[in-house]
Order: structure tokens, then C-alpha cells, then sequence
């Protein structure tokens, strides 16, 4: 099942920064979202299976009654994951979450809210030196005589040395991760930017992780259980037999998430 927005679909499934699903509800149909997620458990068990999920009502002209939230939470735990909590939201939802007794959990709408182009007050601060990430801190460029403004200090990114191994997590806050080691099964490499994998991809990697949609993943070796740039994603079920084993590259363009195999 295609990872790019899809109206048709009940509800669109993404991964937020911590590498917790977030399901946004599209259309309150119980049985169709159970269907498209036993679906999602079948093919990519090892993923899916027993996976948390956070409920995003966020995409529903009207929010869902208690009696419903708890059917849809029925419905989703039969079909092999485990709803934990809601995307933060209005004071309703908040209210909603109290009835049901799951919690609220903040950060998870934020590539929702990038896309939609909601007001710059909703949507979660762009870090200061994104825009100088790419420039060389090698040497200190000299100051320009007409400004006395100092330069901004390019970020030079998290680098992992050693092997990231299962259960493991490393996240790239604000910046670009690169790892000289094997990233293993079961572990899992996060990045607000790019991520730079010199050794094998076994596990999951996510960049773009808080909506950059301009974030890119690079790896030497490509076995990867899951990649995904702001959102989209693809597991290892999707990916073509002739790119596992290669180096590989991941991007996205128009929305959809593309691999190809690096020259």
C-alpha cells in the first residue's frame, strides 16, 4: 500500500521523530482502518505487529464520541497494534483523551501542519542554523566590511562511530546524522536532516524526522526494515530485490518516497 497521501485511504499511516506511528483518521470507518491495518501487520509483521500507534483525529470535520474512540481502539488492537495515546490538539480532544484514559502526546502533527500550511504559530520553530548547514566550518569565513553582524555557526551535524545495535535508538536533533558503523536490525537512526550510513542499513532510519521534506538518506549497504523522509515510508516488503545489498539513496519528490541505487 502506497505511503503517499491518499485521500482514498482511510487513514494515512506516518512516523513521527521517536519512531512511534502516528495514524491520522481520515474517514471514521472502524472496520476499514482495522482492515488497512491487519493488512500492514500481515505484510511487514516484524514491524507493525504489537507496533504503538498515536490516534490523530486531527484530519475529522468532527471529532469522534468516546463510545467511538474506544470502538476504533478495539478495532485497531484486533488487528495486531496498540493504540497508546492521542495527538495533541483542541481542548475537546484533551477532554477525549481524559475520558478514555490514553494521553496526549505533542509533536506528532507536526509535518501535518507543515503541509497544510497552517499559520506559522502552529507549526514547530525552524532551528536557527538550518540554513547554513551545508556551509564548511573548516575555516571561519572573514566578515564582510559593510555588516558588523556576526555569522551564524554552521551545526556540524551528530556522527555515531560505533554500531547501532538492536533496540538502540539515535536521534539527530536539528541537524544531519552520519554513522560509521552498521546500523543493525531492530535499531533505529532518526535525524531532523540527512542521514549518512557508511557502514550496512539493517534497521530502520528516518530523516526529515519533523516535516523537512527536502532530507535525504545515504547508505552503503541497503537492507533496511524500514526508510522514511518527513513521514513517508517504505518497508523492506516494498522495496525492489535489486537495490538490497547496494549502496542506496532515498528522497522524496512530489510527495512520494523514491529509492535508486547511488553510482
Amino acid at each position: 500500500m502506497s505511503a503517499t497521501p491518499d485521500y482514498a485511504q482511510a487513514g494515512e499511516l506516518k512516523f513521527g521523530q521517536v519512531g512511534i506511528a502516528n495514524l491520522r483518521v481520515r474517514t471514521l470507518d472502524v472496520e476499514r482502518l482495522a482492515a488497512e491495518m491487519r493488512e500492514r501487520v500481515e505484510r511487514a509483521p516484524k514491524l507493525f505487529e504489537r507496533a504503538a500507534v498515536v490516534l490523530d483525529f486531527g484530519g475529522l470535520a468532527k471529532l469522534p464520541s468516546e463510545a467511538e474512540t474506544r470502538a476504533l481502539i478495539d478495532g485497531l488492537r484486533n488487528a495486531g497494534v496498540l493504540p497508546v495515546a492521542l495527538a495533541y490538539g483542541t481542548k475537546e480532544i484533551d477532554a477525549l483523551s481524559q475520558q478514555i484514559g490514553l494521553p496526549l502526546l505533542a509533536k506528532f502533527r507536526a509535518s501535518y501542519e507543515r503541509s497544510a500550511a497552517e499559520p506559522a504559530s502552529a507549526a514547530a520553530p525552524e532551528p536557527a542554523p538550518a540554513s547554513t548547514a551545508t556551509q564548511s566550518t573548516a575555516q571561519p569565513a572573514p566578515e564582510s566590511p559593510q555588516s558588523s553582524t556576526p555569522l551564524a555557526v554552521a551545526s556540524p551535524g551528530l556522527v555515531q562511530t560505533t554500531p547501532v545495535r538492536s533496540g538502540q535508538q539515535v536521534y539527530a536533533e536539528h541537524r544531519d546524522l552520519t554513522v560509521l558503523a552498521t546500523v543493525g536490525a531492530g535499531a533505529e537512526v532518526l535525524a531532523d536532516g540527512n542521514i549518512h550510513i557508511y557502514g550496512a542499513l539493517r534497521g530502520r532510519a528516518l530523516a526529515g524526522a519533523q516535516g523537512n521534506e527536502d532530507a535525504r538518506i545515504f547508505c552503503r549497504e541497503f537492507h533496511a526494515e524500514l526508510v522514511a523522509v518527513a513521514g513517508r515510508y517504505k518497508v523492506l516488503e516494498d522495496i525492489p530485490q535489486s537495490l538490497l545489498g547496494k549502496p542506496v539513496q532515498v528522497w522524496l519528490e512530489a510527495g512520494q518516497l523514491k529509492l535508486a541505487a547511488l553510482d
